[in-house]
């Protein structure tokens, strides 16, 4: 039966019954839809067609029997984003999913199974504990004190499907569970593809600390600051800040810390703040420095600070999905489906050609 992957395809577009109706020149009415997809009915060849069409999937994806659901999801900042819209994400982010799995089932031995870290120092009852809980996790996946040159691409090896999504300006991310029926849950973190590296890279390891930590007695607000610390530990391993700035300072320039955000790969409020968490600088320095960030423009979300980063784009489903048509695992019009993009630019891609 289609009824499941017919609505999320519907509401991943963010299409009403109606507007689907419209959208296959009213062959069958919104009342049917309804039906389809609540299996009271099978619609026939032609309607599963033109709604696939309508939909941009195709007829194979309705008609699949694979189960899986969303769990778990958290648009923690998204107080302003409607019922609708938090459907269409997970809509989407289900259906990429799904086309990852089905590209790790083509090519045996390549998936990345999730091994969630239990160890004590994760169990958070105060927000200072999240530091602690980031160098465990750094000594767990042997990352040692350097920065980590891609957040993508780490969280990735470690079994997180790593999703980016244009999102309204206000929700920076969630994170969620796939689950599958008689195999293990995948965790993904969703990413606004639409932010500067500096926040994508912020919110990939915040995201993480919600998948990695067990908060204890904390409110709401206190999780998100645990979560806050947790990724500020995690990008500014606490050894390597002191190794790099001293254990005291009087005073930091703005193009030093310009110069380590080079290194960190964070904004440049993000270090302001962590030298504050390791009382590198005083009270009274930290609020100078923050006021001539305020004074710049920086601590804004359209901050225009020196030495933007490049978004953090996910690059292993494509790389999957090249090696899946080199090895004649897939065809190519196949792979250029699973990516959302044409054959066309599929060859470009398998060429090496900037798009």
């Amino acid at each position: 039966m289609i009824g499941n992957r017919l609505k999320r395809a519907r509401e991943a577009l963010g299409l009403s019954l109606r507007e689907l109706e419209a959208a296959i020149q009213r062959q069958v009415s919104a009342q049917a839809i309804g039906k389809y997809e609540r299996d009271e009915m099978m619609p026939s060849s032609t309607i599963l067609l033109a709604m696939a069409k309508a939909l941009q999937v195709s007829p194979e994806y309705l008609l699949s029997e694979r189960e899986i659901e969303l769990t778990g999801v958290d648009f923690r900042k998204a107080p302003h984003a409607g019922a609708k819209e938090e459907r269409a994400v997970e809509a989407t982010v289900l259906d990429q999913v799904e086309r990852y799995l089905e590209l790790e089932e083509l090519l045996p031995g390549v998936e990345q199974p999730w091994d969630a870290p239990d160890d004590q120092a994760f169990q958070i009852g105060r927000i200072e504990d999240a530091e602690r809980a980031a160098e465990v996790l750094r000594r767990l996946w042997k990352l040692g004190i350097d920065p980590i040159p891609f957040m993508s691409e780490l969280l990735e090896d470690k079994g997180i499907k790593v999703i980016a999504l244009e999102l309204p300006e206000n929700v920076s991310g969630s994170k969620a569970f796939v689950r599958r029926p008689d195999s293990q849950d995948v965790p993904v973190i969703v990413v606004n593809q639409r932010h500067n590296g500096e926040r994508q890279r912020f919110t990939l390891a915040h995201e993480l600390a919600h998948l990695v930590l067990r908060f204890s007695g904390l409110s709401d607000a206190e999780q998100e600051k645990a979560a806050d610390r947790f990724a500020g530990a995690f990008l500014m391993a606490k050894d390597m800040v002191l190794r790099l700035l001293g254990s005291h300072r009087t005073s930091i320039s703005i193009g030093e810390l310009v110069e380590l955000k080079k290194l960190f790969k964070v904004s440049i409020a993000s270090l302001v703040v962590r030298c504050a968490q390791l009382e590198i600088v005083t009270k009274a320095v930290y609020g100078r420095l923050w006021a001539q960030i305020k004074d710049l423009g920086w601590n804004s979300q359209a901050s225009s600070e020196p030495g933007a980063l490049k978004a953090e784009v996910p690059q292993r489903m494509e790389r999957l999905c090249l090696r899946a048509v080199a090895e004649g695992a897939i065809s190519e019009a196949r792979a250029a489906e699973l990516l959302c993009i044409s054959v066309r630019e599929l060859d470009r891609r398998l060429m090496g050609q900037p798009a």
